[in-house]
């Protein structure tokens, strides 16, 4: 009777103790999921951060060249008001992905990226004396804008040769 009890505690400790170790790996594999999700959603919003942004300051480097290009041509005020209040509505529409890419990123070397785009398209406002200082400020932001593009494509790269979301790195 005796080796029955002990057999059967035996069992009911084994069982106990299957049960335990079985929850703490559907814990950890639940929690490992919730961190690639997260990590996931992550990436997806510095993606359309990127990618908004990169819209936007192309939107306003082109509404800021025909601004340009209008001056240069001696066009009538009402058209280059049309296009003043244009560029107005583009330059506000970089403001949005401006800061969720300030948010979203730490990477210094994609917000340089960034930050010289936008200068670069600002610029081109101060570019209005001759066609070629427009030409070349348009030519210069749109530099820029590919070298944010590739900035940000190379942070953004495939996770299993980039760092976690948890790991920004350091640079």
């Amino acid at each position: 009777m005796l080796a029955t009890l002990i057999t059967a505690a035996l069992a009911i400790v084994a069982t106990l103790l299957g049960a335990i170790v079985s929850g703490r790996f559907q814990e950890r594999a639940a929690e490992r999921q919730v961190r690639v999700s997260h990590g996931e959603a992550i990436r997806r919003d510095r993606l359309e951060a990127v990618t908004a942004l990169a819209c936007a300051a192309s939107d306003h480097r082109t509404t800021m060249w025909r601004r340009g290009d209008a001056v240069l041509k001696g066009d009538g005020p009402d058209r280059i008001e049309a296009l003043r209040g244009e560029s107005h509505m583009t330059r506000s529409a970089v403001t949005r992905p401006l800061v969720a890419l300030r948010v979203l990123f730490e990477d210094q070397a994609v917000r340089a990226a960034a930050d010289r785009m936008i200068t670069l398209t600002y610029a081109i406002r101060d570019a209005y004396a001759t066609t070629e200082d427009l030409t070349a400020a348009r030519e210069a932001a749109k530099v820029a804008h590919d070298d944010f593009v590739n900035a940000a494509a190379h942070y953004l790269r495939p996770a299993s040769t980039h760092p976690t979301f948890e790991q920004e790195p350091t640079r």
